[in-house]
C-alpha cells in the first residue's frame, strides 16, 4: 500500500531568504511543501503560484488558510519562516491539532518590550531595561538609568535602529534618528516605542537549538570573534563549533531554556543571541524561529544534515536522530555595507573564490542598486561561507576572502520635493 505524501505549509513573508531553503529541505525529504505569503506579483513562482495571504491581518489569513485546509485535505506541519509569521504559523498549528507553540508564547519572542519583560518576571538574566514613549518627554523617562546604553525598536530586526548611546545627550540624537526608522513599523504604538537597555559588556554567541516536548536539543553555537559594542551593531563572522569552554557552552544551553520556559515555547526552532562576559550569561533575544539570512547554509549536523532538515522532520513528525556532530568547522560571514551610495560593482570576486577553503560567495544586492548601512538599512551586501578543520582556519579563510573584495559605491544623490517640482 502506498503511503501519503507528507505536506508543509510554510507561511512566509515574501522577501524572506529562508523560503528557498525550506523549499529544498522539503525536496530532500520527499515532503510536498506549499508556501503562504502575500505578493500575488511576485517574480518568484513558489510565491506567484502559492497561497496568497495578507499576513498582517492574522484574522483574515487565518481564514483563507482554514479554507486551504478544507480543501486539500490538510498539513502534518506547519512552519514560520520569520519573527512575523510565527504567530500566525502557532494560531493555524493550534486549529490544526498539530505540536506547536501556544500562540502567546510565539507572540512574546516577537515584541522585545515584552520579551524583556516576561523574561525579567521569570527571573532569567537580563540588563536593566525600560520602554520608552518617544512622544512623550524623554527626562523623566530615563531619570537614574546606567549608561552606557542600547536603544531599539520593540519590533525590527537585523539590528536595524540599534544605536549605542554613553549619555542621556546621545540618547535625544538617538531618539530623532529612530524616529524616521521607526515609521515602517507595522502598527502606530510600535512607531512611538522603544527599548532602552543597559549596554552588556562581552562576547556575543548565537545558539540555534530544536525544541521538542519542552526539551532542547542544541544544533549549533555560533562564535562571534568581531567585537560588538557599538555605535551600531552589524553583525559579521559566525564562527562554528564555538570556542567557548564546554562549561560556559553548557550555560548557554541552560539560559536559552530557561527563556524557552519563561515565554512558554515548546516545540520547534530557537535561534538565541546572547552576551558571555565572565561566568555571566544575559539574553539579548530569543526567537522561535531559525537563524537569519542564509546563515543556515553553514550548519550541517554531523555531516549530513541541513538544519531546515531537521526542522521540518520535527514539525512534520518524521524522525531523525540527532546523535551525531559537525566532523568540520564552518562558517559565514555577512559582508557588510561599507558606506552609503550607488553600487557600482563588486572587484575581487575571484581572487577570494580562490581562497583555500572558501565554499561559496553569494551576493545579495547587485550593481545598480543603493546601499543603506546601518542603523536605517537592514541588509547585507552577502555572505562569504567557509568550511575546514578547525574554527580558526575557517575565521581566517573568511577574512582572507573579504580582503579580496573591493566594493566601487558612488555617492547617491536624491531631490527635495521642491526639486522634482521645479
Amino acid at each position: 500500500m502506498k503511503t501519503r505524501q507528507k505536506r508543509l505549509l510554510v507561511i512566509s513573508p515574501p522577501y524572506s531568504y529562508r523560503i528557498a531553503a525550506f523549499l529544498q529541505a522539503a525536496r530532500r525529504v520527499n515532503i510536498h511543501a506549499d508556501v503562504a505569503s502575500s505578493g500575488e506579483h511576485s517574480i518568484i513562482s513558489a510565491i506567484h503560484g502559492g497561497i496568497h495571504i495578507d499576513y498582517k491581518n492574522t484574522e483574515a489569513a487565518l481564514s483563507t488558510l482554514m479554507d486551504v485546509v478544507r480543501e486539500n485535505g490538510g498539513y502534518d506541519g506547519v512552519i514560520g519562516t520569520d519573527d512575523n509569521t510565527v504567530v500566525l504559523a502557532a494560531l493555524l498549528s493550534e486549529k490544526l491539532g498539530l505540536p506547536s507553540n501556544p500562540p502567546d508564547a510565539a507572540l512574546k519572542t516577537r515584541r522585545k518590550d515584552i520579551a524583556r519583560q516576561t523574561l525579567k518576571e521569570h527571573g532569567c538574566a537580563v540588563p536593566a531595561f525600560r520602554v520608552l514613549a518617544l512622544d512623550q518627554p524623554l527626562r523623566a523617562q530615563i531619570a537614574g538609568f546606567p549608561f552606557p546604553a542600547v536603544i531599539k525598536p520593540v519590533n525590527m530586526a537585523a539590528s536595524r535602529g540599534v544605536m549605542r548611546i554613553d549619555n542621556p545627550e546621545q540618547l535625544v540624537k538617538a531618539v530623532e534618528r529612530l524616529k524616521p526608522i521607526l515609521a515602517d513599523s507595522e502598527s502606530p504604538e510600535d512607531a512611538n516605542t522603544a527599548l532602552l537597555e543597559a549596554f552588556m559588556p562581552g562576547a556575543e554567541i548565537a545558539y540555534e537549538g530544536l525544541l521538542s516536548g519542552g526539551r532542547l536539543k542544541t544544533i549549533a553555537i555560533f562564535d562571534k570573534p568581531d567585537a560588538l559594542d557599538g555605535p551600531f551593531f552589524e553583525e559579521s563572522y559566525y564562527i562554528t563549533p564555538s570556542r567557548q569552554p564546554q562549561t560556559a557552552q553548557e550555560r548557554l544551553k541552560q539560559t536559552v531554556a530557561s527563556a524557552c520556559a519563561a515565554y512558554g515555547l515548546v516545540e520547534g526552532p530557537v535561534h538565541a543571541e546572547l552576551r558571555i562576559d565572565g561566568d555571566k550569561v544575559r539574553i539579548i533575544e530569543v526567537a522561535a524561529r531559525t537563524i537569519g539570512g542564509e546563515c543556515s547554509k553553514s550548519i550541517r549536523y554531523g555531516g549530513q544534515y541541513h538544519l531546515e532538515d531537521l526542522v521540518i522532520a520535527h514539525a512534520t513528525g518524521m524522525n531523525i536522530e540527532l546523535n551525531e556532530t559537525p566532523d568540520r568547522a564552518s562558517g559565514v560571514l555577512m559582508i557588510p555595507i561599507p558606506r552609503a551610495g550607488l553600487l557600482r560593482r563588486v572587484e575581487g570576486i575571484l581572487a577570494a573564490q580562490k581562497v583555500p577553503l572558501i565554499d561559496e560567495i553569494s551576493l545579495a544586492i547587485r550593481a545598480g542598486n543603493l546601499l543603506t548601512p546601518l542603523p536605517e538599512g537592514s541588509s547585507y551586501l552577502g555572505y562569504i561561507f567557509a568550511s575546514g578543520e578547525s574554527p580558526a582556519a575557517v575565521e581566517t579563510a573568511l577574512r582572507t576572502a573579504h580582503g579580496h573584495l573591493h566594493f566601487v559605491i558612488d555617492p547617491a544623490w536624491t531631490l527635495t520635493r521642491a526639486e522634482q517640482t521645479n
